[in-house]
């Protein structure tokens, strides 16, 4: 269970799903460790957040453990986001854990955003990989071409074939490099997703591989934490789904740390901005 998630799944406002898919990674494997590790690297965290004056374990968070992955990507996209479509149903935000950057497909196609804003060191914008249209680079264009998404900002990217910088060009992409980061998140504001849905994926290779070296394809000169971090406070009053992914077992605890720590940002903001509603 993620530490602090105590709340029945009937009053949850958000609910944690492992998804530990490990089918396609093309270098370092080990994502499907990647939810129990994120769990138990996020255990010595505080239950009392000062900067929103909130207790984690107060914030309706239940954890409805893990859906095992098995060897047919497509069907397992599709159970899984039956599994998180639910949750929806149920008005409350889907918390993912991977496993693999594609199941992110089974996030946005439960959720249905307008937007999917991005974390992540590679473009994800191939049609296929190997031939593979599902592998975990392709993801970003799958939920483009094929859930419908209308933009999809990818903030960190630092790599990508000749043929997805093609595809990164066209309107319903931005990509924001690791140095612009800092100046895209100061000029966020309260009208940047006033008209949107978003939906808000973390991989954590999109962090510099000094701090997240748990992942499946490092990439140097990455973004801080405190960035990732800001913009995980900033996308989330604006988010109706939320996921982190890629972390792996092959590091001392970094990659998970890290990214427990993120999906507790979000709950916080996102719990804040909800608290700071007007009452109709």
């Amino acid at each position: 269970m993620f530490p602090g998630a105590t709340t029945d799944r009937e009053a949850a406002s958000h609910v944690v799903v492992g998804a530990p898919l490990d089918a396609t990674t093309t270098f370092q494997p080990g994502a499907r460790f990647g939810p129990d590790r994120v769990r138990r690297f996020a255990e010595t965290y505080d239950d009392y957040d000062r900067r929103t004056d909130s207790r984690f374990s107060a914030l309706g968070v239940h954890d409805a453990g893990d859906v095992r992955p098995w060897d047919d990507v497509p069907a397992y996209l599709d159970h899984l986001a039956a599994e998180l479509r639910s949750v929806v149903y149920d008005g409350a935000v889907p918390l993912l854990l991977g496993g693999e950057h594609t199941v992110t497909y089974a996030g946005v196609d439960a959720v249905e955003p307008d937007a999917l804003v991005v974390v992540d060191a590679h473009l994800d914008l191939r049609e296929a990989y190997d031939g593979n249209p599902w592998n975990h680079a392709c993801v970003t264009r799958r939920c483009l071409d094929d859930l419908g998404v209308d933009r999809a900002v990818i903030v960190g990217a630092r790599t990508g074939s000749e043929a997805e910088w093609d595809r990164a060009a066209e309107a319903d992409v931005e990509v924001v490099a690791p140095a612009d980061a800092r100046d895209w998140l100061d000029a966020l504001d309260g009208d940047t997703f006033a008209d949107e849905s978003v939906y808000c994926s973390v991989d954590v290779d999109g962090l510099d591989p000094g701090y997240a070296p748990g992942t499946g394809t490092m990439e140097p000169f990455g973004l801080e934490p405190r960035e990732v971090r800001d913009l995980v406070r900033a996308v989330a009053p604006a988010a109706d789904g939320f996921d982190v992914v890629e972390v792996n077992d092959r590091d001392d605890g970094q990659a998970a740390a890290v990214a427990g720590k993120l999906l507790r940002e979000f709950v916080f903001a996102h719990a804040a901005a909800r608290d700071d509603e007007p009452s109709e």
